[in-house]
């Protein structure tokens, strides 16, 4: 395994509740953009989804200064919680 793939497993996922402040989840995707050229986000629920997109809207906007254009690609998993299996959504961005 080279040291690309290497340094894409060590960066966390962040996970998105309905909760989340987009302003936050979108400084953080930005943030390990910015660092890692990768960023990973995770949410389960319909509200989840909906805050982890707009927090996808707000963080392209806030790259645009650093000339970062991104992409996101949408892919189910399954997670376990609590000894039960949870399907959740995965945006995978990446820069265009």
């Amino acid at each position: 395994m080279d040291n690309e793939q290497t340094n894409k497993k060590r960066i966390d996922i962040i996970k998105v509740a309905a909760t989340s402040r987009t302003s936050s989840v979108a400084g953080a995707i930005a943030g390990v953009i910015r660092e890692h050229k990768h960023a990973e986000v995770q949410a389960i629920g319909a509200s989840a989804v909906n805050q982890s997109v707009k927090a996808l809207a707000l963080a392209k906007g806030y790259l645009v200064d650093d000339g970062i254009d991104i992409v996101c690609i949408p892919e189910f998993v399954d997670v376990e919680i609590d000894d039960k299996i949870r399907t959740a959504i995965r945006f995978i961005i990446e820069p265009r």
